[in-house]
């Protein structure tokens, strides 16, 4: 608990504040809008939170941070069953403490990760004890919570431990369904930033998969440079190719513990194969590997002298310690991204959003044009008063993308903050005809006097 007290102190951050923007946080009557989402397990802790304490970043994150506690517990649980009493034990210790585990632990967007391996645990441990239909109940409960465990009945039918062919079906169904459901949602939803709306096609992301896990491995190893946007860029092919290749060389080299090893690249294939995502990398997709890969560091450092192992708790706890403090700073946070990743854009927004409006604009001066350069740059100066340079930003920024509804409604705001009331409307107007959901652009065609149509955004 010490490694990650200090994410109790975080403040919300990125993809946060987009739990309070759409349903079902914003309708705290209606839980069971919350079974309409593509994550409905996730969505009703969420609205709970909400509901049951408010929007105080801590409540948020002291649930994190207990459901990091529960896991950790489960995880010994399993392990020691598995791969006996002292490995289990070095294995749920480094899970404990690992830095890996601050971002899905003080990230509150990424509570899904927390609940799925929290559930997937819970399948395992029924499993291992033969309640295979319970087993399969609580793989249920994983997926609905996110899809990213989505391997696991591959995982439960290679335990060395007796099998259940009839409940390894049914779990196989469970997981074609669901999955093939989040697909087409990922696929309807603009901006959902994974499959058809990922902007990479399945072979590219494959491409860049290779160098994504070695870079996972190394933090595993050697666990510095953790970053809330890692920004890796796609690899050469020569690159991926060798990427790839040494990591094939690796799974066919023989060592205690490769059993565990290859599990974890096994529930860890989901988020790191041909399922395309934007973020080619991002730490909290290692949750749940990490079972497997700390039960292989369980296997190689059961028999090490027990003071050895203190000090590599202790030096796991001082780097995780260091991490959460970082996240009770969104400033420093994102700048330490924008360190690893200079030339990434977006630690510079987030950047400059955390700064000062004039600060923010400084930060921004020497980035290319590109349309959420342009948007941000919009709307700091729209902060500072300056509407005219805002629309021309804004006017940028939809110039790259002249369909796009948020660039359209932008411009209307800025045409609004000129007194060019007619004009915003027309804008306002145009913006909905492009995504009739734009709550921004109803809201604002309401304080200009106008209502818009009403339309099923659920």
């Amino acid at each position: 608990m010490v490694a990650f007290a200090g994410c109790v102190f975080a403040a919300f951050t990125y993809d946060d504040f987009a739990l309070f923007s759409k349903s079902p946080v914003e309708l705290p009557a209606r839980w069971f809008d919350c079974f309409r989402q593509t994550r409905p397990l996730t969505e009703l802790t969420f609205w709970l939170n909400d509901a049951l304490f408010g929007r105080s970043p801590m409540s948020w994150h002291v649930v994190g941070l207990l459901l990091h506690l529960i896991v950790v517990a489960l995880v010994w649980d399993v392990l020691r069953k598995l791969i006996g009493d002292r490995a289990g034990l070095v294995a749920a210790a480094i899970f404990a403490v690992h830095p890996m585990m601050t971002e899905p632990v003080a990230y509150v967007f990424a509570r899904g990760t927390l609940l799925a391996a929290l559930f997937s645990l819970l399948a395992m441990r029924s499993w291992i004890a033969g309640r295979f239909w319970i087993a399969t109940l609580w793989f249920t409960a994983a997926m609905l919570a996110k899809e990213e465990c989505v391997a696991l009945p591959l995982v439960l039918i290679l335990l060395p431990v007796p099998r259940n062919w009839r409940a390894f079906s049914a779990m196989i169904f469970v997981a074609l369904g669901i999955g093939l459901r989040t697909v087409f949602a990922a696929a309807a939803i603009p901006g959902s930033g994974s499959g058809a709306q990922s902007g990479i096609s399945p072979l590219a992301y494959l491409e860049s998969q290779g160098v994504s896990i070695w870079r996972y491995l190394r933090l595993f190893v050697a666990p510095w440079g953790f970053s809330i946007d890692p920004s890796l860029t796609r690899p050469s092919l020569w690159i991926a190719i060798v990427a790839w290749a040494a990591l094939a060389g690796l799974c066919l080299v023989p060592f205690r513990g490769r059993f565990w090893f290859l599990i974890g690249l096994l529930l860890l294939a989901p988020s790191s194969s041909i399922l395309p995502a934007a973020d080619l990398a991002a730490d909290r997709r290692m949750y749940l590997p990490m079972v497997a890969f700390c039960a292989c560091a369980g296997i190689l450092l059961e028999a090490v002298d027990r003071r050895v192992l203190a000090a590599i708790g202790m030096g796991l706890m001082a780097i995780s310690i260091r991490e959460s403090i970082l996240w009770t700073n969104p400033e420093a946070l994102w700048s330490e991204a924008k360190w690893l990743a200079p030339q990434a854009v977006r630690p510079r927004i987030q950047l400059a959003r955390m700064l000062p409006p004039e600060r923010g604009l400084e930060e921004l001066k020497d980035m290319p044009e590109n349309r959420p350069v342009s948007t941000e740059r919009g709307r700091l100066l729209l902060t500072l008063g300056r509407p005219a340079e805002a629309l021309s930003e804004f006017g940028r920024a939809l110039a790259l993308d002249p369909n796009d509804a948020k660039a359209i409604s932008n411009r209307a705001v800025a045409l609004a903050a000129l007194g060019s009331r007619d004009a915003a409307i027309t804008e306002f107007q145009r913006a909905l005809e492009h995504d009739a959901c734009l709550s921004d652009a109803r809201e604002n065609l309401s304080r200009l006097g106008v209502e818009s149509a009403a339309a099923n955004c659920r």
